[in-house]
């Protein structure tokens, strides 16, 4: 079984382009590779306030012991009903959290692969 794996950073326009187009060409030539996804953010600022460590603690936590209610993630995480919900929507809007067919709430990545570039 494969893992879900995801890919965060910052990147330029002009690199998620030559990435796409580098990925259409290998399609274009039949040699099709498990697909990738990335989330990617203009600068560092805009990543940091969505990953924000008590965002970080509710991915690790909804990992190692999801799926959860709204509910019941922020009774586990023992923090303010709404301070949960808001980031429950923040996350579910990037796409790093989903819900089930039970209206609960899981993260479908096994791994989160974060990468930050200091060097302009």
């Amino acid at each position: 079984m494969t893992k879900q794996h995801i890919h965060i950073g910052v990147e330029d326009s002009k690199e998620g382009l030559a990435r796409f187009i580098d990925a259409w060409h290998r399609a274009e030539k039949a040699a099709i590779t498990p697909p990738e996804i990335h989330l990617n953010f203009e600068d560092l600022s805009m990543l940091m306030a969505l990953l924000t460590p008590r965002r970080l603690e509710l991915l690790k936590c909804l990992r190692q012991q999801g799926p959860f209610s709204v509910r019941a993630l922020a009774k586990t995480l023992e923090r303010d009903y709404k301070n949960v919900h808001s980031d429950v929507t923040a996350l579910e809007a990037a796409g790093l959290i989903e819900r089930n067919s039970e209206d609960l709430i899981l993260a479908p990545w096994d791994v989160i692969d974060a990468h930050v570039r200091l060097v302009a």
